[in-house]
């Protein structure tokens, strides 16, 4: 297992652990929630750190988080048609998210929330997870894709 992607994994672990992140949402949060904030995150910074000289990087990177989701899942318990069923289901949100963040700086404000609110079960105010994206676009932007190859103190976004 190479430790760059295994830091980089718990990196955007670490964001998604963010409590304000769940705390915002209507519902008790759910392991689904923490998959797709997971997600989340891991599109945002495959959208800002993606460039034709590490097409390979990102590939590596998106396969190791992917592994380590289905590891979650069958550390849970579930079975592997049930496992089949949830990693479908996780790639095609993952997909999904992808390709309407895929403009997100051009986006305006209350467009960036509905397509959040397509993803985020139940959110209490939008405009915090519009805020919150829009901090961590910022942040990823202001780090260098290495930074994130170690290990990274808790961040507040």
């Amino acid at each position: 297992m190479d430790h760059k992607y295994l830091n980089i994994y718990n990196n955007l672990i670490k964001l998604t652990r963010n409590k304000s992140l769940y705390l915002n949402i209507i519902s008790d949060e759910t392991f689904s929630d923490r998959i797709i904030f997971l997600l989340l995150h891991l599109s945002f910074f495959l959208k800002i750190y993606k460039n034709p000289n590490n097409k390979d990087l990102m590939q590596k990177i998106h396969d190791f988080v992917f592994r380590q989701i289905e590891l979650s899942i069958r550390e849970i318990g579930y079975g592997d048609v049930s496992i089949n069923k949830n990693m479908k289901k996780y790639v095609n949100f993952f997909y999904d998210i992808l390709s309407k963040i895929d403009n997100w700086d051009n986006l305006e404000f209350a467009k960036k929330g509905e397509i959040l609110e397509t993803f985020i079960n139940k959110p209490k105010k939008l405009s915090f997870y519009t805020d919150y994206f829009d901090k961590l676009v910022i942040f990823f932007k202001n780090n260098t894709l290495n930074y994130f190859t170690k290990d990274i103190e808790e961040t507040t976004i």
